[in-house]
């Protein structure tokens, strides 16, 4: 089998980068191209995603991506969920607000108002998250001034094609997709005061979205296709964990850590509603029964407030190198508390939360982060494992947690599995599988995919220790 190439574009809460996947017979590879800055900037009315740059890195990206490599054949896009851009004539209204902007407290207040959250997640299937697309759309105020609304790899893949849909992956994040049908559920957005008609039509993975404007074949070098993958960026991680069967649990590690099972069929139960877990839709039709654990936002916040305070950068390795040798009793804190949502001085809040057993160092507060983390992701395991009604025998972790080694390690004690690491580029391996096979360079399920990643990118195993 000949060698096949395809540009992945993975965008997260804190970074973003272009890659290069090639994929042939027993061959799965990626390339970095560019990796870039993203985060929230203040402007008057709250937080923004800084769209205009972020799109602007993309395309540069996608250029030097064909630069490097002539024989692209596609592009595919994923993202971080539930955030969005209003158009109207095809034009952005404002830049898209950020999923910590406080204003979608007041959307929630408002939506429960109207729908009692027990009805919602019998409707959508989803946790309860403040700042879910809905409770958004409920309070801002250009919603009326718009014809359509696009998540955010969706809205770049109109910008870059002309081509305006919703891919179903993400879409189910936004709590107005129907968790029975897959499909928008009109009547709740009405009951809302969200208009149906800004709703685009939905795709699945896999589903050829249109191709480059001829403005934008030129700048990037190529006229290629945009093919929608899993574009929420947990639903192409989970294409890419190396599962081997249903009793492996999932824990995709970055910002947030996504900790779950996957299944064929939701369970929309009074218990899995209890416990928060959420059913977003996977590529083929699964579901991602899972739940939000707060993940590394916690210390990279800290890190970020230190060396703020330092003047002067921290390297994170020697500190977790030091962090790992503490000794004696490990303070917990809930890595959960809605007091560390927002950006600002983590350490401040996170020793309020430990109070007199905040550790004075930080090496021994940066270990306290690390083990409440992975308390927090036994619990969702364990949670997992009886709301399913599964025996549980082994954790999966990809994405960048699944490098640090303390965080595996303190994942394996806690939950008392074995702990498969890696890949760490699981999102982008997810993207690239997808657009593969869309192109028939790929095997045809996703356990053969899986099988794929498994035998290119052996996992790292963690033992649980006594």
């Amino acid at each position: 089998m000949s060698i096949r190439a395809v540009a992945a574009v993975d965008l997260g809460a804190t970074s973003g980068r272009v890659m290069i996947g090639r994929i042939g017979e027993g061959r799965l590879e990626l390339e970095l191209v560019s990796r870039f800055p993203n985060g929230p900037v203040e402007r008057e009315d709250g937080l923004h995603w800084d769209f205009g740059a972020l799109y602007e890195h993309v395309v540069a990206g996608l250029a030097e991506a064909v630069r490097r490599e002539p024989e692209i054949e596609s592009i595919g896009i994923d993202s971080w969920a539930v955030d969005y851009g209003l158009l109207r004539g095809g034009e952005l209204l404002a830049e898209p607000f950020h999923y910590r902007d406080a204003r979608s407290e007041r959307g929630v207040a408002e939506v429960h108002a109207i729908v009692p959250f027990t009805e919602l997640y019998q409707r959508n299937g989803l946790q309860f998250l403040p700042f879910n697309t809905l409770y958004q759309y409920r309070v801002d105020g250009r919603i009326a001034d718009a014809d359509t609304t696009l998540l955010i790899p969706d809205l770049i893949a109109f910008l870059l094609t002309g081509t305006p849909v919703a891919e179903r992956t993400n879409a189910s994040t936004t709590g107005l997709l129907e968790v029975a049908s897959s499909e928008w559920d009109l009547d709740l957005a009405e009951r809302l005061g969200i208009p149906a008609g800004i709703l685009p039509p939905l795709v699945d993975p896999g589903t050829v979205v249109g191709t480059l404007r001829p403005a934008l074949a030129e700048r990037i070098g190529k006229d290629l296709p945009v093919i929608a993958v899993g574009s929420h960026d947990t639903a192409s991680a989970v294409v890419a964990v190396p599962l081997t069967n249903s009793n492996s649990a999932y824990i995709s590690c970055g910002t947030w850590g996504l900790v779950g099972l996957e299944l064929a069929q939701p369970r929309v139960t009074d218990a899995a509603r209890e416990a928060n877990f959420t059913h977003e839709l996977g590529v083929d039709g699964r579901f991602r029964f899972l739940h939000n654990v707060t993940g590394l936002w916690l210390l990279s916040e800290s890190v970020r407030a230190w060396e703020a305070e330092d003047g002067a950068s921290i390297d994170l390795p020697e500190l977790l190198a030091e962090a790992s040798a503490v000794r004696g009793e490990i303070p917990l804190f809930d890595a959960n508390d809605p007091s560390l949502s927002a950006p600002g001085d983590m350490p401040a809040r996170i020793a309020a939360l430990l109070g007199e057993d905040a550790p004075a160092s930080r090496a021994a507060f940066a270990r306290s982060i690390v083990e409440s983390i992975a308390a927090a992701f036994a619990d969702a395991v364990q949670a997992a494992s009886a709301l399913s009604g599964r025996e549980i025998d082994s954790v999966h972790l990809v994405g960048g947690g699944s490098l640090n080694r303390l965080l595996c390690q303190a994942t394996a004690d806690r939950t008392g599995l074995p702990v498969l690491a890696g890949p760490v580029e699981a999102t982008a391996l997810g993207n690239v599988l997808v657009q593969a096979r869309a192109l028939g360079a790929a095997p045809a399920t996703l356990e053969e995919l899986r099988a794929l990643v498994a035998a290119t990118h052996e996992p790292v195993r963690y033992e649980p220790r006594g």
